[in-house]
């Protein structure tokens, strides 16, 4: 094989004869330069297309990750929202307990003086004497659960001790240790009756109405006073009655005396038989000084006619 070269300043020429082993040669270099071109290509491609990948996972996981954390997030609200619900509902069972224990403790006042109990052996205006060493296992914080079961367990017991106090109080009246808790009597030293009970012409109005109790006249600031010790469970103003204290006696008994001028005791106060509970006015709906009063055996009004000039014990 003939291969001329020419020169392009004088126009001569040389000529360079290659045979079939230089022909060989030449060939398998042009073979080797074209093959390692084709795989450098393939090469770069290849990994350019693995950082696509990459870059494809990586936003994967990104996202994945964030569905994830959106998901705890939901959980903990819901959470959150469920223990705000369960600390509302032991918030209102607390606010009963509560109120339970102060009829408890006015309960058992008024047994420790019926009882005649010395003050010192129990004093129901403090708390009860507690102690004991902290033992290591039982200083742990306590759990929502474990909390609304020592609740249930606290009521449980107020429940209990309740009844017991109910039960111990109708022992005492049994045992004829209710004389000053006897209903009878005038609720005013001085004074007229001047409404009866049952139906009467309305004072405002001149219709028929019920009247559930007796009207007693007098002076403006004379003392209206209790017909039976007991406990005081209402003293202030209500619809009608003006200002007004209630009182229980037990057994079933309780007293009221309305349209006061001034209240004289408080809500849980023990007081006596005879005891000044309060002075008379016009409070209310009322047409002049006098005291309306009310006898009531479990919560149904009675004559207070027959307790007025009933013989004490």
């Amino acid at each position: 094989m003939n291969i001329i070269f020419i020169k392009r300043s004088h126009g001569q020429s040389r000529t360079l004869t290659l045979g079939n082993k230089h022909i060989i040669t030449l060939g398998a270099i042009i073979t080797g330069i074209i093959v390692a071109l084709i795989f450098s290509g393939y090469w770069v491609k290849r990994n350019l297309m693995l950082d696509g990948d990459a870059v494809m996972m990586d936003v994967q996981v990104i996202n994945a990750w964030e569905r994830e954390l959106a998901q705890q997030k939901k959980m903990l609200d819901q959470i959150s929202k469920s223990n705000g619900e369960q600390v509302d509902a032991l918030t209102l069972r607390l606010g009963d307990m509560q109120a339970r224990l102060l009829r408890i403790d006015a309960l058992g006042v008024r047994l420790k003086e019926v009882a005649k109990i010395k003050n010192d052996e129990f004093d129901f205006s403090q708390p009860p004497a507690l102690g004991g060493p902290l033992l290591a296992a039982e200083s742990m914080p306590s759990s929502l659960p474990s909390l609304k079961g020592d609740l249930d367990r606290i009521a449980k017991h107020i429940e209990n001790r309740q009844q017991q106090l109910d039960r111990l109080e109708s022992m005492f009246f049994q045992r004829g240790l209710d004389q000053e808790s006897f209903v009878s009597g005038r609720p005013v030293r001085w004074g007229w009756l001047s409404s009866s009970y049952g139906y009467r012409n309305d004072p405002f109005n001149g219709r028929r109405t019920w009247h559930a109790g007796v009207d007693f006249a007098g002076k403006e600031g004379s003392d209206i006073i209790a017909v039976a010790s007991g406990v005081v469970t209402w003293s202030s103003e209500r619809y009608g009655y003006g200002n007004l204290v209630e009182i229980n006696h037990g057994d079933g008994y309780s007293t009221r005396y309305a349209h006061c001028k001034e209240l004289l005791v408080k809500v849980g106060e023990v007081v006596e038989k005879g005891q000044v509970l309060a002075l008379m006015g016009s409070t209310g709906r009322s047409t002049g000084p006098h005291v309306h009063f009310e006898v009531l055996r479990k919560g149904m009004t009675l004559d207070p006619k027959k307790f007025l000039h009933r013989a004490s014990r």
